[in-house]
């Protein structure tokens, strides 16, 4: 047997090192070469939504920053497993991503009893954009004009006043859910498959109340056809200072929701590199930030300090908790 410690000839070495850079090629030419066709950006909430505004804003930058084509595909269904499902399913290519939020990502598992994903296992995170806060919305013609009149009047009078949600199990739902616990009151809920019916109802005066995002509503509160009561957020929206926090009535409120891009475990490590680089840059971008906070999204982080994948992994952790709370307290499940 040789002894594997004996010099070997230089011409064989450099055989084998021309051999090695051969084999090499390939895999080289196949990391440039992505990305080989466009890339499809999954919203898994139907259009007109808070996601759907965000994803179509961020598309365009991210298409610009890696000067390559940006598609959003809508792929609404069951509270938005059904695009979830099928990102965590996508070729681990870098082709297929998830730009979603946090109801979907987070409240999903613990919601529905087989949502068809994990939520952490099943993603690598690209990057996390900001958070939206809801708002409590009413029909200009309804009776109460702010949180503490409405908790007046629905005291007592269980089921008689109703708020319309985009369906059971949704941010908008739970957020009706947390309100009738925190304040001991019984609203009724009116689920819609989507959150555009639900808003048309509710401009149309079908349904008196609805708690929107800000970005999808923005626009029909500054044209007075819907009154803002409060939002659901920590502290006042910038867009909207002079309306109160429903925490400024019910102490401990807080209900906002996040949006982030997110591509499937296993994309090539060079790859998903490249996207966060990417996303990083886009969210760097002056007219993107300008766009974004103009319909109502609070960015995470500053333009040259982006959150990091590894803080918006911690982040979706621990709202995977908190809401898994809130649906066990509210008696919510979906099959």
């Amino acid at each position: 047997m040789p002894d594997s410690s004996f010099p070997l000839p230089s011409s064989l070495l450099h055989r084998r090192s021309l051999l090695a850079a051969a084999l090499a090629l390939p895999l080289l030419g196949h990391a440039q070469a992505w990305p080989a066709r466009p890339i499809v950006m999954i919203v898994p909430q139907a259009p007109g939504g808070t996601n759907d505004i965000v994803g179509r804003l961020v598309s365009q930058k991210l298409a610009e920053v890696l000067g390559a084509s940006v598609v959003v595909e809508n792929r609404p269904g069951a509270g938005g497993n059904i695009g979830t499902q099928a990102v965590a399913k996508a070729p681990r290519d870098g082709h297929t991503l998830l730009m979603t939020i946090s109801s979907s990502q987070a409240i999903n598992p613990a919601l529905y009893r087989k949502p068809g994903f994990d939520p952490v296992k099943d993603f690598r995170p690209i990057g996390l954009i900001g958070s939206v806060p809801n708002v409590l919305l009413a029909h200009p013609g309804f009776a109460a004009k702010s949180v503490p009149e409405l908790i007046s009047m629905a005291r007592g009078r269980p089921d008689e006043f109703r708020y319309a949600s985009a369906g059971n199990g949704t941010l908008n739902h739970l957020l009706g859910e947390m309100l009738n616990s925190m304040a001991g009151i019984q609203l009724q809920h009116v689920p819609y498959k989507g959150v555009a019916p639900a808003l048309n109802d509710v401009l149309g005066g079908q349904v008196p109340l609805l708690f929107g995002s800000l970005p999808s509503t923005l626009p029909h509160i500054q044209a007075g056809r819907l009154r803002a009561l409060a939002v659901s957020g920590a502290a006042r929206s910038p867009l909207l200072p002079d309306v109160p926090t429903i925490g400024e009535t019910v102490p401990g409120y807080n209900g906002t929701l996040w949006v982030g891009l997110f591509a499937p475990e296993g994309v090539p490590a060079p790859v998903l590199a490249q996207l966060q680089d990417g996303m990083a840059r886009a969210l760097a971008a002056s007219d993107l930030r300008t766009r974004l906070e103009a319909s109502g999204v609070e960015l995470a982080g500053p333009a040259d300090r982006p959150v990091p994948p590894a803080q918006m992994a911690a982040l979706l952790r621990e709202d995977i908790a908190k809401w898994a709370r809130i649906v066990k307290a509210s008696g919510a499940s979906l099959d």
